[in-house]
């Protein structure tokens, strides 16, 4: 893409702060001819339908099959960027997702897919450790996508996560994309989000879709 999908949020934010002062002005002057309209979705970021492509990966998953960002359509996907051996925010962020689809009814779940920022560490065995733990394994369809760095590194890139290795942990973005049937990004959100927002946007797809 031409430019980082996370700019792109920061983008959303600051469209968000412009909507507070365009708020308080008409306010100010009593009128509501500006007044603006509020976002349909409720993360930083929000496009249109059919607006933007979510960028294409295919990668293994945690029994090694092959899994395509392409063969998900039909079912939003959750797409988010964790480690398996993270202490500190990958297991909070982990565990609201596992509440959250646990509330929500199976027709509006979407297909989770969790894309690993942990070349070395996402093993098999650290994966089903860290879903287990995290209660993120359910009655829903997930996939956690592991590689190399080589193969990691475009996906990364393509939705503007930062991984930065240190001496005991793995600095890394923590960016929550909502991608509708068609492929199409929609909403994301940067953590700390709220849950019960983004099973409101995962149930807004779930009607278009009907």
């Amino acid at each position: 893409m031409s430019r980082p999908q996370l700019a792109a949020l920061a983008v959303g934010l600051a469209a968000l702060a412009g909507t507070g002062i365009g708020a308080a002005a008409v306010l100010a002057t009593g009128s509501s001819e500006t007044k603006p309209a509020l976002p349909q979705l409720h993360g930083q970021a929000e496009w249109a339908p059919g607006e933007r492509r979510a960028p294409s990966f295919a990668l293994r998953g945690q029994s090694g099959t092959l899994v395509s960002l392409s063969a998900l359509r039909r079912r939003p996907v959750l797409l988010a960027f964790l480690d398996s051996h993270c202490r500190g925010q990958c297991p909070i962020e982990g565990r609201r997702l596992g509440i959250m689809l646990r509330q929500m009814a199976p027709e509006t779940r979407p297909t989770l897919v969790i894309v690993g920022v942990n070349p070395s560490g996402d093993t098999p065995a650290g994966i089903r450790h860290a879903m287990r733990k995290w209660r993120l394994a359910g009655p829903w369809k997930w996939h956690w996508l592991r590689g190399t760095k080589r193969e990691l590194a475009p996906v990364w890139r393509d939705y503007g996560i930062t991984v930065e290795p240190t001496t005991n942990d793995i600095t890394h973005g923590m960016a929550l994309y909502v991608i509708d049937g068609r492929g199409f990004e929609r909403t994301a959100y940067l953590f700390p989000f709220l849950p019960n927002f983004v099973a409101l946007d995962l149930r807004t797809l779930a009607e278009e879709r009907a």
